[in-house]
């Protein structure tokens, strides 16, 4: 993680002035010049704070709560604004009010001491002795920990993680181990995706606390993340031999049965957990699982009840139209366009509703409108995105510098040289989950899904704390002994054994693998290696109006979608020449036209026999887990190859920015 400290903005270095002047009483001055800012700058959330604290000290209650009112259209689940209305309720002597809004405060942010003592004294005002109590033994917990732990909790609780991550590290540099401190870093690297250094640091702390449980929960959440399913579930499985009940560990423990295929199992618990709470969520992951064993109509009851449990969920919205044979109502749309409207509404529910919106008015052919909301989809999410797309482009640069013939030629017989992965890699939206349908259907195929083990590998290949613009991957595979490149492949089918009952072949479905093909050859040399291509503007199209559940940063604007394509088509000529007959190219569109000869062709690359279900692939009942899952359900059509047609008007741009890879992709 990244341990530098950002320069300051000018308003950052303001707002810590006022901040100061504030501590000195100087509210007065505090809120004219913090109103003066707000002109410019309407929505500030430490501004509006500022401004709404002054406020209350100069006993001006109303315009506080009116202040805060603002604040929360903004920021709903800024712990300190409902701190902060909690005390302009104590001021006004209303304890109801004070009370509800300091919970609010303390359930989003449990390390915030100034809460918990008002919620004490108000608890003891209004004689209960129980809620009292508990308030009482948070303080002393808060406490009994270092002020820079408490400090640094509290940024991350309200999404501060620079600070909060500046603070924690320089406390452990000069004080050493500390497992509440250790476990707060490696819930910032959770929060980041930086989930080898989570496991790491989780694995120390409970060598340190053995029964510390919530960094044990955070241990199998990492591990689950990182799709180490089968010792996510040991985890939680000493979690719920404690707690049977609890609502956290069953949901996850579902979410790791789902990683193992094991969706009844999932299905039940998520039942349960239903029965239970009136909470979206749970409706949500039940969706999810039913839609990925194909109970289509169960799922969208599923997802209907998770909008009806919170109408501004978009993510319900959005999974709905995921399915893309699902259609509307008048009455939904009129929903998700007051949600999306909303400004009270969360980003992330918004995000999702704009590309929902996207996709339903794609669907009733008002495309001008559509194309806005996939637009302002999009800008929302690479608002959020940290990609750089010349991270690729120098990975490329290198890929083609270090993997050469005489590269190659040096380490022949090198790996593993058991034939059992199919490999299906390429961009998103490429057909790739058709093929791997297709494969699936054969007797002696496995489909599993996108498995991240390659990524794995290529993670440690790089190092802790990599320099991105300078990486030591694929620099590293000089490195590597025949020896090396033989245990990577063996670990790899070891790993992946998990996801297999018994046939001899199995598929890794994971796009982005078409950047690690070197290494793939070096660690399995007999492995079938597929490249699913599409024609570039159906594509890249296709990925703009596609929100990924994670990943695939590069599909939210443009001008990266266009420079990813084309940085693929560099790096799949590499391949081709250096790595001759590797990889079996197969475009989408002439498997839609010739579905039988592709079929033989993609068979017999693999040596597999032919078999007329890998034709009617439609017929497999499989789970599939991609957002193709139920086109892959239906026969080939050809209307998806031209749809992007519709949206000509707009996507000049994206034409310009492909150049010449509009002819080249062919090659």
């Amino acid at each position: 993680m990244d341990q530098a400290a950002l320069p300051q903005s000018p308003i950052e270095v303001e707002v810590g002035r006022l901040r100061k002047l504030q501590k000195d009483g100087q509210h007065e001055a505090v809120l004219q010049a913090a109103q003066a800012h707000l002109v410019d700058l309407p929505e500030n959330r430490d501004l509006l704070l500022i401004a709404a604290i002054s406020l209350r000290y100069l006993l001006r209650i109303p315009e506080a709560l009116a202040m805060l009112e603002r604040l929360e259209r903004s920021q709903p689940r800024f712990s300190r604004l409902h701190e902060e209305r909690g005390l302009c309720f104590v001021a006004l002597k209303d304890a109801p009010p004070a009370i509800d809004a300091l919970l609010r405060a303390v359930n989003i942010n449990p390390a915030l001491p100034v809460s918990w003592r008002m919620l004490q004294g108000l608890y003891r005002l209004t004689g209960n002795a129980g809620d009292a109590a508990t308030a009482a033994a948070h303080v002393a917990t808060l406490a009994g920990l270092p002020p820079e732990v408490v400090t640094a909790t509290s940024l991350f609780s309200d999404g501060e993680l620079v600070p909060a991550e500046q603070i924690i590290r320089a406390y452990l540099l000069q004080h050493g181990d500390h497992p509440e401190a250790m476990r707060l870093l490696a819930r910032i690297g959770l929060a980041r995706d930086v989930l080898d250094d989570a496991e790491l640091l989780l694995e120390a702390v409970l060598e340190l606390a053995p029964g510390y449980q919530a960094a044990r929960y955070d241990y199998a959440q990492t591990l689950v993340k990182r799709q180490k399913y089968v010792q996510g579930r040991a985890e939680l499985e000493r979690l719920l031999a404690l707690e049977p009940g609890n609502p956290d560990y069953r949901a996850l423990a579902a979410t790791a049965a789902v990683g193992l295929g094991e969706h009844a199992a999932a299905i039940e618990i998520y039942r349960g957990l239903i029965a239970e709470t009136a909470a979206p969520d749970p409706h949500l992951w039940l969706a999810h699982a039913l839609k990925t064993i194909g109970q289509v109509p169960e799922a969208v009851e599923a997802y209907r009840a998770a909008a009806a449990a919170r109408p501004d969920f978009g993510d319900a919205y959005w999974s709905l139209a995921n399915l893309k044979l699902y259609r509307f109502s008048d009455t939904e749309m009129a929903q998700m366009r007051g949600a999306e409207a909303d400004p009270r509404t969360a980003p992330v529910d918004r995000t999702h509703l704009c590309f929902a919106l996207g996709k339903a008015l794609e669907d009733r052919g008002e495309i001008a409108e559509s194309w806005t909301y996939y637009e302002r989809g999009n800008g929302l999410k690479r608002a959020e995105s940290r990609y750089r797309p010349e991270i690729l482009e120098t990975n490329t640069a290198r890929q083609i510098e270090v993997c050469t013939p005489a590269f190659f030629e040096r380490r022949a017989g090198w790996g593993d040289p058991r034939p059992d992965p199919i490999f299906i890699l390429g961009l998103p939206r490429s057909g790739s989950t058709l093929l791997e349908q297709i494969l699936a259907s054969h007797s002696q195929v496995e489909g599993t899904q996108e498995l991240s083990d390659i990524q794995r590998i290529v993670l440690e290949l790089q190092g802790r704390d990599p320099d991105l613009d300078n990486p030591r991957y694929p620099a590293a595979l000089t490195d590597l002994i025949a020896d090396d490149c033989r245990q990577l492949g063996e670990r790899y089918l070891a790993d992946t054994q998990v996801y297999r009952t018994g046939k001899p072949v199995f598929i890794d479905k994971m796009p982005n693998n078409f950047r690690h093909i070197g290494l793939i050859h070096l660690m399995l040399p007999n492995a079938r290696i597929i490249d699913a291509r599409r024609e570039p503007m159906a594509c890249c199209f296709s990925n703009l109006k596609q929100l990924f559940a994670q990943g695939q940063e590069f599909t939210y604007s443009v001008g990266d979608i266009a420079r990813y394509y084309r940085t693929y088509l560099e790096l799949m000529r590499h391949w081709d020449a250096t790595l001759p007959g590797r990889v079996l190219r197969v475009n989408h569109e002439d498997v839609v036209d010739d579905l039988e000869g592709s079929v033989r062709r993609l068979l017999d690359h693999c040596g597999l026999p032919f078999e007329p279900a890998c034709v009617a692939f439609h017929e497999n009942r499989r789970s599939v887990r991609t957002p193709s899952s139920e086109q892959v359900r239906q026969p080939i059509f050809r209307d998806s190859l031209d749809q992007w047609t519709k949206y000509e008007p707009w996507l000049a741009p994206l034409k310009t920015a492909l150049g010449d890879a509009l002819e080249r992709y062919r090659d």
